[in-house]
C-alpha cells in the first residue's frame, strides 16, 4: 500500500482555521510568534531568554522535587529537573486532562511529540538544554469529560460523584471498575503488564493527580519527562501579579475580543469572561464574578470587595484558579517555554492570546500541532490492498467511499456527467436558436432543460443504488475495514484507549511511535503495528 502518511490539511479531519494556520495563510501571521520550524527555534530561545525570570526556575525545581518524592524517576528525569535550574534550559510543553487510564490515544501522540521535539532542538542548539513537560490539568473541574476511556469498543466509565478540581479527586472506589476491566484484558503476558500498571497508579495513590503523575512516568519517564501539577501555591507566587491584573483591568477579556474580530469567519473556539479566574478551595471550583463593585463567587455566597480580594491573591495565590484564557499565561510565565504542543482545538484558543500576552510582557511561544497517527495491523493493511484501496480513500467520509468505489467497481460508467455536459450544449444552441425565431420560447426551453437534467440525476442514483446492491459484499469489505480503523465514523486516536494496542504490541507500541514521530513534519502517520 503506497505512503505511510497523508497531510493534515488532506485528511478532512482538520478545521479551516488549523488548515490555514499549517498553510501559514499571511492573514494569520499576527496571531502567532512564530512557525514551528528548526531555525525559528533560535530567535525564540533569545526571546524567552531575555523575558523570564531566574528566580521562577528556583521556584519550579523546588516543587518539581517535592511533587517527585517517593516516585521512583528515571535518571534522564531527575538530571532534565535538576538542569531547569540554569538559564541554558528551556522546555517544551504539552497539556492534557486527567483522563482515567490515559484517555484516548492522542494521549501518547502529545507526549511522544513533546519528547521528540527536545531531543531534535538538542541536535539543532547543543549549547542549550531542552526538558519535555507534560502539564497536568489538575484544576479543571468537568469530571464527566474525563471519567472514562473505551477498549474494544466498549465504553468503561468510572461511576462517582465529583466536585472541584479533578487532581484532588479520591481514587477510591476504582478497586471495583478495575475489577471489571481486568476480565476484558485476558491473562496474556502484556495483559498482566496494563493490570499491574493500571493497580500501581489508581489502587495505590490517593487522588487523581498522584496517579496520574505515575501513569505517565512509568510510560515516559525513561525518555525523561518531566510532569507538573501547577495546582500549587508556590508557583502561584510567582503568578500574582497576573492574577491582579485580571481582577482590576480584565484586560484577557479586552485583548481576547479584539481578536476574535479577526476570526470571526471561523468557528471560535473559546470566549473570554470578563474575569478568566475560578475561586478554588478544597472541593470548591467556581468562577469569580465582578457585580455591583464587588466580586462575588458563583453559586456560594462568599463575596469580597477589590481590596479584600487583592490583599487574598497576595496572601492565598492558591485560591485563584485560571480558566482556558488564563491558564496558557499561567503556564508561559513559570515554565521557561518555546513551544507549546497541542490538538488542532488547543492550538485553535492558543491563536486568541496572542495581543493578551503582548499587552501584560510574557513571550508567547511556538504554536506546533502535535502528531496525529492512524495505527493499522498488517493484515489490515493487506486487507486494503487486495481492495485496491489508498490511504486518500479510508480518510475518506464513508458515504462519499461508497459512492466512489461503486463507479470504480461498476463493470459500466454510471457517472452521467458526460452526457448532462452534451445535453447543456445541445440546450445552449436550442436558446440561440429561440432568441433568433421567438425570445418568448426561451421559457419553455429552460423548463425542458431543467426537466431532462433532473431526469438524468434520477437515473444516475438509480443506477448508483442498483449496483451497491449488486456489489454487495465488496462494498461491505471496504466498510468494515473503514469502521475498524475508524470507530464510529472518526478518528481512532480520538476513540481508542492505548491499553487496546499495547495488549498485542507490548512495549513496541511505545518505542514505534518513538521512532516513527517527527514533530516538525507536520503529517498524519500511518504506523504499522
Amino acid at each position: 500500500m503506497p505512503n505511510d502518511c497523508i497531510s493534515y490539511q488532506n485528511s478532512g479531519y482538520f478545521s479551516p482555521l488549523m488548515n490555514d494556520y499549517l498553510n501559514q495563510n499571511s492573514k494569520l501571521q499576527s496571531l502567532y510568534n512564530r512557525f514551528p520550524s528548526l531555525e525559528n527555534f533560535e530567535k525564540q530561545i533569545i526571546e524567552k531568554q531575555n523575558n523570564f525570570r531566574h528566580d521562577n526556575r528556583n521556584t519550579l525545581v523546588a516543587v518539581l522535587q517535592k511533587q517527585y518524592s517517593g516516585l521512583e524517576i528515571s535518571h534522564l528525569t531527575q538530571q532534565n529537573i535538576e538542569s531547569l535550574k540554569v538559564e541554558n534550559t528551556f522546555t517544551v510543553t504539552t497539556g492534557h486532562q486527567l483522563n482515567l487510564f490515559s484517555g484516548p490515544l492522542y494521549f501518547l501522540y502529545k507526549i511522544i511529540s513533546t519528547i521528540n521535539l527536545t531531543n531534535e532542538l538538542k541536535v539543532k542548539y547543543p549549547a542549550y538544554n531542552f526538558v519535555p513537560i507534560y502539564w497536568m490539568a489538575t484544576e479543571d473541574h468537568d469530571f464527566e469529560e474525563i471519567n472514562y476511556f473505551n477498549f474494544k469498543g466498549k465504553k468503561f466509565r468510572w461511576n462517582k460523584e465529583s466536585t472541584g478540581p479533578v487532581g484532588r479527586l479520591s481514587t477510591d472506589g476504582l478497586a471495583d471498575f478495575f475489577e471489571i476491566f481486568e476480565q476484558e484484558l485476558g491473562h496474556s503476558t502484556n495483559a498482566e503488564t496494563l493490570k499491574k500498571l493500571f493497580q500501581d497508579a489508581y489502587l495505590k495513590h490517593d487522588n487523581l493527580a498522584d496517579a496520574t503523575r505515575y501513569l505517565a512516568n512509568a510510560l515516559f519517564g525513561s525518555h525523561g519527562l518531566v510532569i507538573i501539577d501547577s495546582d500549587n501555591a508556590d508557583l502561584k507566587r510567582n503568578f500574582i501579579p497576573y492574577i491582579k491584573e485580571e481582577l482590576v483591568n480584565q484586560t484577557a477579556n479586552k485583548k481576547v475580543l479584539e481578536t476574535t474580530e479577526k476570526l470571526k469567519e471561523y468557528s471560535i473556539q473559546v470566549n473570554p469572561r470578563e474575569i478568566n479566574l475560578f475561586y478554588i478551595e478544597n472541593n470548591l471550583r467556581e468562577r469569580i464574578i465582578y457585580q455591583d463593585g464587588k466580586y462575588l463567587v458563583n453559586n456560594t455566597k462568599l463575596e469580597f470587595s477589590q481590596q479584600e480580594i487583592l490583599t487574598l491573591s497576595e496572601s492565598n495565590p492558591e485560591k485563584f484558579s485560571p480558566n482556558v484564557i488564563m491558564r496558557p499565561l499561567y503556564q508561559e510565565v513559570i515554565l521557561p517555554n518555546l513551544c507549546y504542543i497541542g490538538g488542532g482545538g488547543e492550538i485553535a484558543y492558543w491563536l486568541e492570546l496572542k495581543s493578551f500576552f503582548e499587552t501584560v510582557k510574557v513571550s508567547f511561544p511556538i504554536l506546533l500541532v502535535r502528531n496525529s497517527v492512524l495505527l493499522a495491523t498488517e493484515k489490515q493493511i493487506k486487507k486494503a490492498n487486495r481492495l485496491n484501496l489508498n490511504w486518500n480513500d479510508l480518510f475518506s467520509k464513508q458515504n462519499d467511499l461508497i459512492n466512489e468505489k461503486t463507479k470504480v467497481l461498476s463493470e459500466f460508467d454510471i457517472d452521467l456527467t458526460l452526457l448532462k455536459t452534451q445535453l447543456q450544449k445541445q440546450f445552449s444552441i436550442l436558446n440561440e436558436i429561440t432568441t433568433k425565431t421567438d425570445p418568448s420560447f426561451a421559457g419553455a426551453v429552460k423548463a425542458q432543460e431543467i426537466k431532462q437534467l433532473k431526469g438524468l440525476d434520477k437515473l444516475e442514483k438509480r443506477l448508483l443504488k442498483a449496483e451497491k446492491i449488486k456489489l454487495k459484499d465488496t462494498l461491505s469489505r471496504i466498510t468494515d475495514l473503514q469502521n475498524e480503523l475508524f470507530p464510529n465514523q472518526k478518528l481512532q486516536e480520538r476513540q481508542a484507549n492505548f491499553s487496546e494496542f499495547y495488549l498485542e504490541a507490548g512495549d513496541h507500541l511505545i518505542s514505534k511511535l518513538t521512532e516513527k514521530l517527527q514533530p516538525l513534519e507536520q503529517r498524519f502517520d500511518i504506523i504499522e503495528l
